[in-house]
């Protein structure tokens, strides 16, 4: 598919619009089906556009986002529009109004259509569209004073058109790449490995700890005996490298910019994309 409307509709942490380019470079030229087990806001899958493919992630009020989005544009695009004309003079009130009618119902499980546009319209609106919850799963993050709109409609309606050829799974990153097959391309965008013990974000409630990498390297390297093509990107740290270094997989390390650090000044760093072809 080749439809230049398809992109993002949210921003989200760790992101890899930035990286596209040294990303894109590396990817197999000819590969079957596609698999993107921690899909965030989707950089990668929008930008390949696969023919097939298997996209994923733990969050589930992101899923549902996606979800609604294809099987209901129209009405996601409704509500948008209206959660967007009720802002009024004081964002700031109703943007904290409006997160809490959102953990209430992520609370109670409603995983529909009013999630869904509840969702993307915090995500416009909250700090450096910073996905984050506390303890007990609340979505905490305080507001940006931005009065932008919420979405780009004809976005909306293209990725809404492409996802009709997707699978959409939620869950765990190694069940959804249970049918990967030889010839098959998986990029694994992970939840970052920490840059030091006290850097550690957790965007989910179960978090992504060390045991959790462990676990990730393990499946790299069952997929690798599988014969399918596997690209991972994380924070370039000792940690990382050590879990695949020596395994004859490819590690590149290339510069990037964090745009989730609160101090600009602090925004630039390594990258390393670890292929296995």
């Amino acid at each position: 598919m080749n439809n230049s409307r398809v992109a993002p509709f949210i921003k989200w942490a760790g992101g890899k619009r930035q990286l596209l380019g040294e990303i894109e470079k590396r990817t197999p030229k000819e590969f079957n089906k596609y698999y993107e087990p921690f899909v965030g806001g989707g950089a990668v899958v929008f930008s390949l556009l696969p023919d097939e493919a298997v996209i994923n992630d733990i969050n589930v009020a992101l899923i549902n986002a996606y979800r609604q989005i294809r099987n209901n544009k129209d009405d996601f695009i409704k509500r948008i529009r209206v959660l967007d004309e009720q802002v009024g003079e004081d964002g700031k009130k109703y943007y904290y109004f409006m997160r809490e009618r959102y953990n209430d119902k992520l609370m109670k499980c409603e995983l529909d259509i009013e999630l869904a546009a509840l969702f993307v319209f915090i995500n416009k609106h909250c700090f450096n569209g910073l996905y984050r919850v506390n303890g007990k799963g609340l979505f905490n993050v305080p507001y940006n004073n931005s009065m932008s709109v919420s979405c780009n409609e004809s976005v909306i309606e293209a990725v809404s058109e492409y996802l009709k050829s997707v699978t959409i799974l939620e869950g765990d990153f190694q069940t959804a790449c249970e049918d990967a097959k030889k010839g098959d391309f998986v990029f694994i965008d992970s939840p970052y490995a920490p840059l030091n013990p006290t850097s550690f974000e957790a965007y989910t409630k179960e978090g992504f700890d060390i045991e959790s990498h462990q676990r990730l390297a393990d499946l790299f390297d069952e997929l690798t005996e599988r014969g399918c093509y596997c690209m991972l990107t994380n924070h370039n740290t000792e940690f990382i490298n050590e879990l695949y270094s020596d395994k004859g997989y490819k590690l590149d390390v290339v510069s990037a910019r964090r745009s989730i650090n609160s101090d600009a000044s602090n925004r630039k760093g390594e990258e390393i994309i670890i292929y296995n072809y």
